[in-house]
């Protein structure tokens, strides 16, 4: 029975429209399936198509600019003494941080060699003063003869020969008088001149100050024959101080004499000094091709809290504004996207029907592209462009004038598009 009832199905093809209906209903599903893909993904395209602004309050207020270097604390006057000398240093009498007054000893040196040279001075002047003693006592003995020859020559009592004599033993003898002064005066410049070398053998301080650093101990043998040795550092005055910064080239024109400025250094974080330029150097520094500029700061310094080499930093302020309207630099940056036209061709690259909607054609492609002269303000959530002129800057805001840009409006400084 079962076969006969399939040749009867067969012969009526029963079984060829059950196998397409059965494919035409496969189809049927896929393109729901599909379909249902396609709207999700153009909803979801219109949810990423929106855009956030993000936006910062335009505000009227007082502008300082600044420019930043950074430098060391130095004093002011600041000597390093050294030994003309050659010799071992007997005692050292002072030590790091102490006080000291102009002509205060410091150290010795070992001075027996030059107390012998000394001794030996002052016998070669003794013996010149001798010598002169000896020539002016023969000089008043030459002028007595002179005088009785000449007396003599006046009467006629003796010859002509002995006045001639007489008169040559008085020139020596005035000869002999200005040797022996001549000695006299070498002997004692060469006094003085051993007394002064004996002197430098005791190193004393030139300036009041404090003792920053000691290089000598006693007993160091010091050679001054190549280089002056440097024995000891002093600053004059470390209530008084200074702030050497290095002022990059793009900057220096900024900078002038008497200039305010705030810096800090590590050690006071969160304490910030007052300063001020006194000096700004025309010498160039060159550093792997950064040029810059030597400015001079005065420091006060009375608490001492400051320490000659602490690095700093400095904000110098070049110039001040008041009253003025500003603007977040970010927004004067901002530009919104331009849409740039695709060909048709590009726009249907897609296809259309179902293949539309499983692969939507492609957006335009968008560029942004803004001047630096305008602003986009956020008016009634539409985004409207401003023509501004701009001022000065201090990095972070910059001053504004002229448009409709008022205190309070909302500036675009950045956006994001979809979600």
């Amino acid at each position: 029975m079962s076969e006969i009832q399939s040749e009867i199905e067969a012969s009526l093809g029963v079984g060829d429209t059950k196998h397409h209906l059965k494919t035409w209903l496969l189809w049927i599903g896929v393109a729901v399936v599909l379909g249902a893909i396609g709207w999700w993904w153009m909803q979801d395209a219109e949810e990423r198509a929106k855009v956030t602004y993000i936006t910062e309050k335009v505000s009227q207020g007082d502008l300082t600019v600044t420019v930043t270097a950074t430098g060391a604390i130095e004093p002011t006057n600041q000597v390093e003494i050294s030994s003309e000398l050659s010799g071992t240093i007997a005692e050292v009498l002072v030590d790091y941080n102490d006080t000291v007054t102009a002509g205060q000893v410091l150290a010795r040196m070992d001075t027996v060699q030059l107390d012998a040279q000394l001794a030996v001075q002052e016998a070669n002047h003794a013996a010149a003063d001798a010598q002169l003693a000896n020539a002016r006592a023969s000089l008043v003995e030459a002028e007595a003869n002179y005088d009785i020859a000449r007396q003599l020559d006046e009467r006629g009592v003796t010859s002509r020969t002995n006045l001639t004599v007489s008169e040559a033993a008085l020139g020596r003898a005035l000869a002999n008088v200005a040797s022996a002064q001549a000695n006299v005066d070498l002997a004692q410049a060469q006094l003085e001149a051993q007394i002064a070398v004996l002197s430098k053998a005791t190193i004393i301080s030139p300036i009041n100050g404090i003792v920053l650093d000691r290089t000598v101990d006693a007993g160091q043998i010091v050679a001054a024959s190549l280089s002056a040795p440097k024995l000891f550092t002093i600053a004059e005055d470390l209530a008084q101080m200074e702030l050497q910064v290095d002022v990059a080239e793009a900057d220096i024109g900024r900078i002038n004499v008497d200039d305010k400025a705030i810096f800090t250094v590590d050690a006071y974080d969160d304490h910030p000094f007052p300063a001020q330029i006194s000096m700004v150097r025309y010498a160039p520094d060159s550093t792997d091709g950064l040029v810059t500029y030597k400015a001079i700061l005065s420091v006060e310094n009375d608490n001492l809290l400051l320490r000659p080499g602490m690095t700093a930093t400095a904000d110098i302020s070049v110039a001040q504004y008041n009253d003025v309207l500003l603007v977040p630099n970010a927004a004067l940056r901002f530009a919104p996207p331009q849409v740039v036209e695709v060909e048709a061709s590009d726009k249907n690259s897609g296809g259309g029907g179902l293949l539309g909607l499983i692969m939507p054609s492609r957006p335009a492609d968008s560029t942004r592209a803004g001047s630096d002269s305008t602003l986009w303000v956020l008016r009634n959530d539409i985004p409207v462009e401003i023509e501004v002129e701009k001022g000065d800057s201090d990095g972070l805001q910059t001053i504004v004038a002229g448009g409709d840009l008022v205190d309070g409006d909302q500036v675009i400084t950045d956006m994001i598009e979809g979600r």
